[in-house]
Parts: C-alpha cells; structure tokens; sequence
C-alpha cells in the first residue's frame, strides 16, 4: 500500500468485469471468496439468484475504490466492503481505513451489472 498524507486529494475509480470470470475462478479456487469477500458481503450473494454477479460487482468496487483512493496495486480489497442499500455503502477495515482517514478521504460509489458485466465508480473525496 501506498503511504498517507494528510492532504485530502479527491479521486474517481472504475472498474468493470466479466461476471463469468469471477464465475470460473470462484469454482477452480473455492477459498478465494473468503480472501477477496467479507462475511456480509458473501451472505448477501449467497441470497440472490445469481450470487456471482452481485459478487462481480463488489469485486469491481473494491478495485475502483483502490483507484479512487490512490492506493498501490496488491491492497488487502477483503478490506474494502460493500454494503448493500440504496444506494450501497462502502465501509473500510484497517490499513486501507486508516490510510483514507490520515488523507480526511471518504469514499461513495454506484453498482451496476447487466447479464454478462459487472461495473462501479467510486468517488474519493474530502469527509
């Protein structure tokens, strides 16, 4: 991870992703969901109809909020979690939650997901 300041510095993330990608790698690596995916937010999949497009699009937040908060490739994402709401919440853990509060950084985001891609923006900004 990239070092803090204690300078805010707005930033904007997207990220999309093939929702049989997640799909596939879920089935070949079963331990995966537990390093990428907190509890709440494999609960929540587990509950709807196709559990890996609602966890494609957690994936893609998780990695535009990395973008969005300027942090360096290879964060702890199981850090970053999604809340499901309207609109959806985004609550950080440890390193990457200190690391947002030293920059005086929030973090909004938007969820979408269509039959075969998953997508999200994140915004960063000042709390």
């Amino acid at each position: 991870m990239s070092g803090g300041t204690a300078t805010a510095k707005a930033g904007i993330g997207i990220d999309l992703v093939d929702i049989s990608r997640i799909e596939r790698a879920l089935e070949r690596r079963p331990r995966l969901a537990g390093r990428i995916f907190t509890e709440g937010e494999l609960e929540y999949a587990a509950s709807r109809r196709r559990p890996a497009r609602h966890l494609a699009a957690r994936f893609a937040a998780k990695e535009a909020v990395v973008k969005a908060l300027g942090l360096a490739p290879g964060t702890a994402i199981r850090e970053i979690e999604v809340v499901a709401g309207s609109p959806p919440e985004v609550r950080l853990h440890d390193e990457v939650a200190q690391l947002a509060a030293e920059r005086g950084l929030g973090v909004r985001i938007s969820l979408t997901h269509e039959r075969e891609t998953a997508g999200a923006v994140a915004i960063a900004e000042a709390s």
